[in-house]
């Protein structure tokens, strides 16, 4: 049975298709890419169908990663077809856990620095939109660090469910 991980930001376009992006190289370098999917989305539709932000592809390919994306709006009937939604900050937690047509839904919905040991008490990635490239480096250095966290325990679901 596949293991379904979603991103969400704000618009989509910056914070969630970066950590989507990531997340799904890690997935398949795991050799998990069978067991587990990723996309992403945003809290709220003003970019629906836009690509990613330029400045977010372009932080992405210098570092090795690809993105192929279209923004979109998360639809809280999701839900049920996935096992796990990664908010982006503590705002979107907040916007998802309403959004959960039950407690077992929003009992989904978890922090992206959550998963990393090293982030301390602050589990926000912030949003690089209205600053320069250097918000965009920090944002995907937040992400890679989260990722193994986060790698560690979708791996252990998904081949919990595999067997």
């Amino acid at each position: 049975m596949t293991y379904r991980v979603s991103f969400v930001c704000t618009g989509n376009i910056c914070r969630s298709p970066m950590a989507e992006s990531v997340f799904r190289a890690r997935v398949a370098e795991a050799g998990l890419d069978g067991l587990v999917e990723v996309d992403s989305a945003g809290t709220d539709g003003w970019h629906d169908g836009d690509g990613a932000d330029p400045r977010a592809v372009a932080v992405l390919e210098e570092h090795g990663y690809g993105t192929d994306h279209a923004a979109r709006r998360f639809q809280a009937s999701w839900f049920s077809r996935l096992d796990l939604v990664i908010a982006l900050d503590s705002g979107h937690r907040k916007t998802l856990r309403r959004l959960a047509p039950t407690e077992e839904d929003a009992q989904k919905v978890r922090l992206l620095r959550s998963y990393d040991p090293d982030a301390g008490d602050d589990l926000d990635v912030p949003d690089p939109y209205y600053g320069g490239m250097d918000g965009f480096e920090e944002c995907l250095e937040m992400v890679e660090a989260a990722s193994t966290g986060l790698l560690a325990a979708v791996r252990e679901e998904a081949e919990g469910r595999a067997i």
